[in-house]
């Protein structure tokens, strides 16, 4: 009687927790992201443009721009926040820990491919992937997955190259394509490969005991402890530095004009400026088209069009406790390099 008691029990809980992940997942993300995008699609083909520069307000006071940044930002990208923290700690406490090391647990390639894969519906900006990524880790998957998660939402988000289609010409939504392949699956694959060797067959083991277990905490006590290290441990700093690059960008965008042609000058820097700033999904779309207007070259158009959306400082401070500084700073190295040389090659191609 106890066995056969036990098993509906166990075989229950492994059903109805995925299930509600899904289901938050997918009403939330239909919600904030595809059906916003569905619509915004017509709105670039018909009028070639998805709005207006993000940067467009040209402050020179510090604070002021600080606060108007922060304003236009938050208010564009606060729901997926609020929805990719919840859903970066009911993965924690609803997927078991078993499957999530089946899928992505092992350090190779095919783990980090999973990632990347895994990434595509969610379509959010490396900000508000973060939070997942965190979840992601906390939960022992593997350093190249969840890079490969993280990075694959900002840059390879089906929306944005329709949009960047529409508005850009396909040409760089070809190389947008192609490069950031390269970026989330090569990126994620070197990082995972400077990252220390992780203790997968022990986690594995403690996660498939785990797994056999009923959770002697209710749900709600856990999904809540879950939800408040995760909200503390990446919102507040993400916050403040958003604040401080709204401050900074009075120094980081220099006025454009016909001088900012295909030369490393223009094209190093700001690809440097691109992988730390902070943006919202797509942004760089409106933002490199209005440079572009005013006289910008093709490589560095290209360059931002690969590293505003990839990473950013804010991103980064967020992960700072779920993956090594080496880690981190190795990806943000390769995001710049790959910027420099995505330029190099739209200068040729495009």
């Amino acid at each position: 009687m106890p066995n056969s008691f036990a098993a509906p029990q166990r075989g229950w809980s492994f059903w109805w927790k995925p299930a509600l992940f899904l289901l938050v997942a997918c009403v939330g993300l239909y919600y904030v992201k595809w059906s916003p995008y569905y619509l915004k699609v017509f709105v670039a083909a018909e009028n070639h443009s998805i709005g207006a520069s993000i940067l467009n307000d040209e402050q020179s006071a510090p604070l002021a721009a600080a606060l108007a940044y922060a304003k236009v930002y938050f208010l564009a990208i606060w729901k997926a926040a609020v929805l990719a923290v919840i859903l970066g700690s009911l993965l924690q406490v609803l997927i078991p820990r078993d499957w999530l090391l089946r899928l992505f647990g092992r350090a190779g390639f095919a783990s980090t491919l999973r990632g990347g894969l895994f990434a595509l519906p969610g379509m959010m900006c490396s900000c508000c992937a973060a939070p997942v990524a965190a979840g992601m880790r906390r939960q022992n998957v593997s350093v190249g997955a969840a890079l490969a998660f993280w990075i694959g939402n900002p840059v390879l988000n089906p929306a944005t190259l329709v949009f960047m289609g529409f508005v850009l010409g396909w040409g760089f939504t070809a190389l947008r394509l192609v490069a950031g392949i390269v970026l989330v699956l090569g990126v994620s694959w070197v990082a995972q490969r400077v990252a220390r060797p992780e203790q997968l067959p022990e986690a594995a083991l403690n996660a498939v005991t785990a797994a056999s277990n009923v959770d002697s905490e209710p749900f709600l006590t856990r999904w809540a402890r879950t939800l408040w290290q995760l909200f503390w441990n990446t919102i507040p700093i993400y916050v403040l530095a958003v604040l401080v690059l709204g401050a900074a960008r009075v120094w980081l965008f220099p006025h454009v004009d016909g001088a900012m042609a295909n030369s490393l000058l223009w094209l190093v820097p700001l690809a440097i400026v691109g992988t730390l700033f902070v943006i919202p999904t797509a942004a760089e779309i409106p933002i490199v088209q209005t440079m572009m207007a005013l006289g910008m070259g093709t490589a560095p158009a290209v360059a931002l069009l690969m590293t505003l959306p990839s990473i950013s400082l804010p991103s980064l401070l967020m992960l700072r406790k779920d993956f090594d500084t080496r880690v981190l700073v190795t990806v943000a190295l390769l995001t710049m390099l790959i910027g420099v040389i995505s330029g190099l090659i739209a200068a040729a191609l495009l």
